[in-house]
């Protein structure tokens, strides 16, 4: 099972933004490789805290994790339980440290302290239908990405001599302090072109069609992001990395069914005579149409409950329900033959209302439904 993240940062829930950066930095600088080398827990713990940390900083990302725990992102992103590149993690978190370890991450790792750059995301949507959400569903999508033309060549910056960085060292008042900032010659790669073939940009890219596989887990919701890791733009160098697919989830409406979080809504009507008799009827469901049975003298407003016909849990907690909502139809308009029945039946007995202390109120019905 995976670990809290919260508990893996070593915060409460209610932490800001600053608490919680703070935390990661110093999860981050207890468990760097630089001061454990060859401590395999300790690199495990690093990469579980910059997953920890991704998440927990991004509001979205935080939102959809304290409301569907590591089921928002499982089989389309975070850092799969701890197990991303240690370049990556340098390549995206490094600018929290500064120059914590002699002016950058990576020694040991990219080659000599150099820095790895990262290509840009990509984002797109991803339209859904609701047996498409509830089942769950692998989309094949076409995008546009850049990639790395064939035969282009990069050579070491001879500005920064390959490290992506330049150090600058300054006189203060505490003495002679040494900072380092990205290479603007080479944007912190270390490389730049060498040579490139016809067609390629300045930088040694072409645009690409590539079709992506996307797995989109059951019960996920609309405005939901998921994401593809190493399936956004390429960027420049031999030891760059691919930028990552933003998938944004669309909810298609469906024609009979509402949805509200894990439960569906259908709107039942039915007439006089069928609710003073009772009757069978079939009703819209996802997958296809159910048959349920009203006793006579079912009173409009009656909330049936189908356990289990709703939109399964993204934690796993099994499904929600289906609640059929009955609406008795008043005909708007009555011939002569039936005028005079229902004018008969104005003073009868049976016709009267007459609630018992077991039906409940149209709020008493609303309030049992959220809770």
């Amino acid at each position: 099972m995976k670990k809290d993240f919260y508990e893996i940062l070593g915060i409460s829930k209610g932490a800001s933004a600053e608490e919680i950066k703070k935390a990661y930095r110093k999860k981050a600088i207890q468990y760097h490789p630089d001061k454990n080398p060859g401590d395999k827990t300790a690199e495990e713990n690093f990469k579980l805290a910059a997953e920890a940390y991704e998440v927990l900083s991004d509001p979205d990302k935080k939102a959809r994790y304290d409301q569907y725990g590591h089921a928002a992102f499982d089989g389309a992103g975070g850092f799969g339980g701890g197990h991303m590149n240690m370049d990556d993690i340098f390549s995206q978190f490094g600018d929290i440290f500064g120059s914590a370890f002699g002016g950058g991450f990576g020694s040991g790792f990219g080659g000599g302290g150099q820095r790895r750059v990262k290509g840009s995301n990509l984002r797109i949507k991803v339209k859904l239908t609701l047996e498409d959400i509830v089942n769950g569903v692998e989309k094949k999508v076409k995008v546009k990405r850049k990639v790395q033309a064939k035969g282009v060549t990069y050579k070491t910056c001879s500005t920064c001599n390959g490290s992506g960085q330049i150090m600058r060292v300054t006189n203060t008042i505490l003495g002679r302090m040494q900072t380092a900032s990205t290479c603007t010659t080479c944007g912190g790669s270390g490389q730049i072109l060498d040579s490139k073939p016809s067609g390629a940009d300045a930088h040694g890219m072409i645009m690409e069609d590539d079709t992506v596989s996307i797995k989109i887990p059951a019960g996920v919701v609309d405005g939901m992001q998921l994401k593809v890791s190493n399936k956004g733009n390429e960027a420049p160098g031999n030891n760059s990395l691919p930028g990552d697919l933003i998938v944004a989830i669309e909810e298609i409406e469906h024609e009979f069914l509402k949805r509200e979080g894990e439960n569906l809504h259908y709107d039942l009507y039915i007439s006089f005579p069928e609710a003073a008799l009772g009757i069978s009827k079939e009703i819209e469901a996802v997958g296809g149409k159910v048959r349920i049975k009203l006793e006579d003298g079912i009173q409009s407003g009656k909330i049936l409950r189908l356990k289990g016909k709703g939109i399964p849990s993204l934690n796993g907690y099994g499904n929600g329900d289906l609640l059929v909502h009955v609406n008795v139809w008043t005909p708007k308009s009555l011939n002569k033959e039936q005028k005079a029945f229902f004018e008969n039946m104005l003073h009868d007995e049976n016709f009267k209302p007459s609630p018992q202390k077991t039906d409940k109120s149209f709020f008493e019905k609303v309030k049992d439904m959220f809770s």
